[in-house]
């Protein structure tokens, strides 16, 4: 038996204990772990753009975690337990990669996605492109799926200039509405205007999503510097003009 092997049966030997004698695993069903299983999610996520390989580790440990403790619930239920979910999909692997274990040829990654999302046409209640993109999902990184799918099969601007043409002739359309005062059309073509904007930043290989969080960490850890500065100085924020703050901005930018 390999040590892997020998990993991951103890870590299924030592939940189903914790299921049987935990109070608090004892109670846990479907619901109330869905928000638990999205917040690992999200920290594995701030993991990888923080590229901290040990948060990585344990960040993955807790969504291993979680799999099993969901396959156990649906053993008890008979419905799957976690040897159906891992032999599903497996074979959905091989379903889906034709240029590996059958004769399907390819020329690049281009053909290889467009492939995924034709064959997953084929599959029972799968009858859009779109289908897989959950409803739940953040509306940003909704927007980055939705591309990335249709793009897989081949709906995509001819280049980058059309994409980023695009791009300002939805923020000409949104600055039109603004003029007029129609706020309710302007909300729609600001939607417009971010959806371009994922689209062209997509087509040049930057993940937005990804780019926007790490602006988000670089706006925080700045302002957090200025809140220190002001603190040293045993004064408030609202001692200050905004033209201060602005300098101050600029300091830290440095």
């Amino acid at each position: 038996m390999s040590d892997l092997t020998t990993a991951f049966e103890k870590l299924i030997e030592v939940m189903l204990e914790l299921r049987e004698k935990c109070p608090w695993d004892k109670k846990q069903t479907n619901d109330t772990l869905r928000y638990l299983t999205l917040e690992e999610c999200y920290e594995l996520s701030d993991a990888i753009i923080d590229k901290d390989d040990n948060a990585i580790k344990e960040e993955l440990g807790d969504i291993l975690l979680h799999v099993v403790f969901y396959s156990i619930l649906g053993s008890e239920k008979k419905k799957f337990n976690l040897k159906d979910v891992i032999i599903s999909q497996t074979k959905k692997l091989i379903d889906r990669h034709p240029h590996i274990y059958a004769n399907v040829k390819v020329k690049d990654e281009k053909e290889v996605k467009r492939n995924w999302e034709l064959l997953k046409l084929k599959e029972p209640n799968k009858r859009s492109v779109l289908s897989g993109v959950p409803k739940s999902l953040p509306a940003m990184l909704k927007s980055y799926r939705i591309q990335e799918k249709v793009k897989g099969i081949g709906f995509d601007f001819s280049d980058n200039q059309s994409a980023f043409n695009k791009v300002l002739e939805e923020i000409n359309e949104f600055n039109d509405e603004m003029k007029q005062n129609n706020m309710e059309k302007a909300e729609e073509e600001f939607g417009d205007i971010l959806f371009a904007l994922i689209g062209y930043a997509q087509k040049n290989g930057i993940n937005a999503v990804n780019a926007l969080e790490k602006t988000n960490k670089k706006f925080i850890k700045r302002f957090s510097k200025i809140e220190d500065l002001i603190s040293k100085e045993k004064k408030h924020i609202s001692d200050y003009s905004i033209d201060e703050l602005d300098s101050f901005w600029k300091l830290m930018k440095d």
